[in-house]
């Protein structure tokens, strides 16, 4: 599976400033809507452990990723589609290093 990392700064992540010089996201249904950085899709904080993932996973599916550990499908992406991950870091330099990665990824249905 192709993973990915990504962290909750405006690089990794699809969101702009209002003129309040709010968070709010740029794209999708909810363009311009105020956001709360570091909310995934499913409503839950990001944290270690928070996997995006396609539809096809539904949220709170478990993965073990080798080298990251176990986590749980709480956020999708744009990019994100088919067998494809993105693994959240507390840092983006830690999303950095990470970087693109071809890995079995052991995936527990609920």
């Amino acid at each position: 599976m192709e993973v990915t990392a990504y962290c909750d700064c405006k690089k990794c992540t699809s969101w702009e400033r209002n003129w309040r010089l709010q968070p709010v996201f740029s794209t999708g249904s909810n363009k311009g809507k105020v956001k709360k950085i570091g909310q995934t899709a499913s409503g839950a904080m990001a944290r270690k452990g928070t996997i995006a993932a396609s539809s096809k996973f539904p949220f709170g599916t478990r993965m073990y990723v080798p080298g990251y550990g176990w986590g749980t499908v709480q956020d999708r992406g744009g990019a994100i589609k088919g067998n494809r991950l993105d693994l959240f870091f507390e840092t983006h330099k830690a999303a950095l290093q990470w970087g693109r990665q071809q890995i079995p990824v052991r995936i527990y249905e609920n």
